[in-house]
This record gives structure tokens, C-alpha cells and sequence, in this order.
């Protein structure tokens, strides 16, 4: 959960007179969610956000669906998809439905000539692989490998790219992204037991006021469409704001795995949570420690939950025959459970060397035209045994 933080200059108290060097006055701007009830920042701008000069018919991008009802346990081959220059339009959706979309992205191209806003979804961003500078109008992040890039519905941002090497994996949620509750006290703060803290989070910084007028391209994407909006001056003309809404990162690197005796539960990998799904992350760990222990995870029925993973590097030590940048899905309704040969394997096994992401939804996927592009044939048999 992002902490209370603060960029640049703002008034001593809200909601009272800011001025400039001129004795005119600096515009304010809550920024908020969850109506008046969610996390909010005041912005102070040097021209009104609200001068709109054109608005362009909007373009349908919502996904476009394949296989409405799966009953079947599917991979799909990510790096296999296609590459496309612009950081936006190279996002493939993969699987989706009515709380989160998940895409996969390859941009080639290092900046954009527009910025973009979601107004339909909070974003987590993985950087599977490249590194950049998330800028926005509440400052810059760096972003390196492993990032967890964090940005909440409503933000202004463009991502600008060291070079044109990337990968990127793209939760899309309906629902406010927030870390777990459990790990928290009453006032927010992260607890002992939890596997990272607000030291790993990573918030803006390096604040740039642009005090431009002109043309500016805003990409807006509400609802399943997206707008092209004509703003009349720079939207990162914020000269400060405080606050908790706002982007941040958080390295999967950072994470520190929690361990047993026995094999652990997928709910000790927890990220972050929504009342719609879970994000885990699978790091590099010490297998459990117990003389008889079998490292590998049991077989679990999926009742309630359609489970994704995403392989990001190392040996998935359940599955055999994964790549880099694969994506599994195991439907809610069946079991599923690790490859042949791979319970016998990791007995006596002390650590793992794997990473991965684990997105939990509480309702079924439906999958993408794209999707079934890149799907592995067969998957569903790979439990078979010889």
C-alpha cells in the first residue's frame, strides 16, 4: 500500500489560495478514487486540466474473444508473439473477463508521441525484460528487469525505454490494486512477518514542471475504447502535489519467500490482492526442509479460481518442457497438479532457482483470437505418463 508521500511545492494548507510568481493562481486538482472514500493526491497545475481542444471518435480495443467457456488446461508461448513498435498498440490481450485482462507486449519503440490514460483499470506492469523511466505527472520511476510497475486508473504516463529490447506482462484490473491486507496493521503499516515493506517500494521522484502551451495528444481509453483527446497545454505542468494515489515499482527481486518444513501454500507467494483476483510472485527459495518432505506441490483441485502462470526465468521445478515467457492457464472445476516425473525429482532438492507470476481470478478466463495464435497443442494431455 502506498504511504503518504509528497513532490515538489504545495500550499501549507488544502483547498486555499497558491500563487505564482505573477500573484495568479495555480490550479488544484484532487485526484482521487473510490468516489471520496479511496486513496486521493492534490495536484497543483500551472493551467487548468480541463482545456480540451479536440476529441476524436473512439476506436474499439476492447479484446475480442475466442474461446468464451474453457473447460481445458491451455499454455500459450509468449515470446512467439509478434513485435510492434509503439509501447501501447503492442499490447496483445491474452486472456480476460469481466475484472482483469491480462496482455503480453513487445514494444520496439523508445518513446511515444502521445500520453496515455486508463480510466477503465489499475496497471501492473512486469518488466520481463528492459528498463526505462515511467514518467508521469507526479514525478519519474526508473524501472529496471523485474519491476512491478503499480499505476493507478486515472494517471497520465508514457513509458520511455532504454532500448528496443522489452517484454512486458500487463494485469489490467477493474478492481484497486492494493498489497495484502494481512500483511498490514491497522494504520497501513507493513507487518514483521510480511515478505517486503515500504523500503522495497520505489515512488516518484524527480518531479519536471513543463509550463508549454500547444498541442498535446492524450490517449484515453474508457469502457473498451480509445480516444484521442487534444489538450491545450503539457499535462505534467505540476508544480507539486501530496498525497497516496500515485504510481509506484516494486522489484519481484525484493521479494523475500517464505518457507516451511512442508511444502507451503500458493498464499504465502502473495503480492498484491483485489476482491477479483491475486498476483503471487514465485521467486528463487529454500525447499522445504523437513527429512521427508517432497518439495514439489501437491495436486489441488481448482474450485473457485482460474490459475495463470507466468514463467519469467529458471527451472519451474512442477512442469516440464516450459520455456521463457510461457503462459499457463488451469481452469476453476478440475485438478491440476505437477508434470510426470517431477514429484520423484524433487525429493532431496534444496533450493529452486525459479520466477515466475501467479494471477489468481475469482472468475473464469476467456481466452483471445491472439491467444489461440500462440497456443501450445495438446497441453491438457502433458500429464499423461508413458
Amino acid at each position: 500500500m502506498p504511504r503518504y508521500h509528497k513532490l515538489g511545492n504545495v500550499p501549507h494548507k488544502r483547498h486555499t489560495t497558491f500563487r505564482k510568481k505573477d500573484g495568479t493562481l495555480h490550479y488544484e486538482q484532487l485526484f482521487g478514487t473510490v468516489g471520496f472514500d479511496g486513496m486521493s493526491s492534490l495536484l497543483y497545475h500551472l493551467h487548468p486540466p480541463t482545456q480540451v481542444k479536440d476529441i476524436k471518435k473512439g476506436v474499439d480495443v476492447s479484446p475480442k474473444i475466442a474461446v468464451s467457456h474453457n473447460m481445458k488446461m491451455r499454455a500459450f508461448k509468449g515470446f512467439q508473439m509478434q513485435n510492434k513498435l509503439d509501447f501501447l498498440f503492442s499490447r496483445t490481450p491474452v486472456l480476460t473477463n469481466s475484472d482483469v485482462t491480462i496482455h503480453l507486449a513487445s514494444p520496439k519503440q523508445t518513446t511515444a508521441k502521445y500520453f496515455y490514460k486508463n480510466v477503465d483499470a489499475d496497471e501492473v506492469i512486469f518488466i520481463h525484460k528492459g528498463e526505462g523511466v515511467l514518467k508521469s505527472q507526479l514525478g519519474q520511476i526508473d524501472f529496471f528487469q523485474g519491476d512491478y510497475l503499480v499505476i493507478p486508473r486515472g494517471i497520465i504516463y508514457n513509458l520511455e525505454f532504454k532500448d528496443n529490447d522489452n517484454r512486458h506482462f500487463i494485469i489490467e484490473s477493474k478492481h484497486p490494486i492494493y498489497t495484502p491486507k494481512r500483511y498490514r496493521n491497522w494504520f497501513g503499516q507493513h507487518l514483521e512477518h510480511a515478505p517486503f515493506c515500504e523500503r522495497d517500494l520505489r515512488v516518484p521522484k524527480n518531479l519536471k514542471t513543463y509550463d508549454e502551451k500547444g498541442d498535446f495528444l492524450i490517449k484515453i481509453k474508457k469502457e473498451g475504447f480509445l480516444y484521442d483527446y487534444t489538450y491545450s497545454s503539457h499535462p505534467y505542468d505540476v508544480v507539486g502535489w501530496d498525497g497516496y494515489n500515485y504510481p509506484y515499482a516494486f522489484s519481484i527481486h525484493d521479494f523475500e519467500p517464505i518457507t516451511g518444513r512442508v511444502h507451503q501454500p500458493p498464499p504465502v507467494h502473495q503480492t498484491f490482492e483485489t476482491p477479483a483476483f491475486v498476483i503471487c510472485s514465485f521467486c528463487p527459495r529454500l525447499y522445504d526442509y523437513h527429512p521427508d518432505a517432497i518439495p514439489a506441490p501437491y495436486n489441488h483441485s481448482n474450485i473457485d479460481s482460474d490459475e495463470v502462470l507466468y514463467y519469467v526465468d529458471g527451472d519451474f521445478m512442477s512442469r516440464n518442457d516450459i520455456e521463457v515467457g510461457q503462459i499457463t492457464l488451469h481452469p476453476s472445476g478440475i485438478p491440476h497438479g505437477p508434470h510426470p516425473g517431477a514429484y520423484e525429482r524433487s525429493i532431496g532438492k534444496k533450493l529452486t532457482e525459479e520466477l515466475a507470476v501467479m494471477v489468481d481470478t475469482f472468475k473464469p478466463l476467456k481466452l483471445t483470437v491472439q491467444a489461440l495464435e500462440l497456443e501450445v497443442k495438446d497441453y491438457y494431455k502433458s500429464w499423461i505418463h508413458d
